[in-house]
């Protein structure tokens, strides 16, 4: 029976990991990126499902737990980069997110409205040749430590999942989709925002475009 059970873990385990990341790289990076200097980190569109017995939330609640999750991603995808410029790890630059949410704000641009501008038009706004954006779905808050302890049940039932990340790179003058990763995320992927954006993006690494080949 624990033969059976090993199995099992092992062949989902096998097929989880083949079916949570996915990264694309446009065939065109080279060209349409080789005068890119600077990105902007916009914050991350955020749908919550949250189920607990424990407490309900209001609406107004969801929509400021979304944001809050949204900026959160941010922050974290930030932190990641500026770690990987100090090593030099990286040839672009990064707008300061502080700047890009104060411009945003100012040209009343908001995770309700953010979806009517074309990424020319957010590039033209903030002033870089890229954006970086994307989602999360989730039914945690991921800013607060998640439990990240193995539960077999959980695993077998089909619910070790508990949402997604999708993380977009855009071309300023084509509008152009030039990279983009998704990922599942699961107890495995870390216990907070910072931990798995971390761990995703150090997978990611290698096929992350603009990553100083050696």
């Amino acid at each position: 029976m624990k033969k059976l059970l090993l199995i099992i873990i092992i062949f989902f385990g096998i097929q989880q990991s083949n079916a949570q990341k996915k990264i694309y790289v446009s065939d065109k990076f080279e060209k349409l990126s080789k005068d890119h200097k600077i990105i902007a980190i916009l914050p991350f569109q955020t749908t919550l499902k949250l189920k607990t017995e424990v407490k309900s939330y209001s609406k107004e609640q969801i929509d400021k737990l979304e944001q809050k999750e949204g900026i959160a991603v941010q922050q974290a995808l930030e932190s990641y980069f500026l770690n990987r410029k100090r090593k030099k790890k990286l040839k672009i630059e990064f707008q300061d997110i502080n700047t890009t949410n104060r411009i945003l704000t100012k040209e009343n641009i908001t995770s309700e409205n953010i979806d009517i501008y074309a990424p020319q038009e957010l590039c033209k706004i903030l002033k870089v040749d890229a954006i970086i954006n994307g989602s999360l779905t989730s039914r945690l808050l991921l800013s607060k430590e998640v439990d990240t302890s193995f539960d077999l049940i959980t695993f077998l039932k089909g619910k070790s999942d508990y949402g997604k990340i999708i993380i977009k790179l855009s071309d300023k003058n084509t509008g152009k989709l030039l990279w983009r990763y998704e990922k599942t995320i699961n107890r495995k992927s870390g216990k907070n925002t910072s931990a798995i954006i971390d761990k995703m993006m150090r997978k990611a690494s290698r096929k992350f475009p603009y990553e100083e080949k050696l």
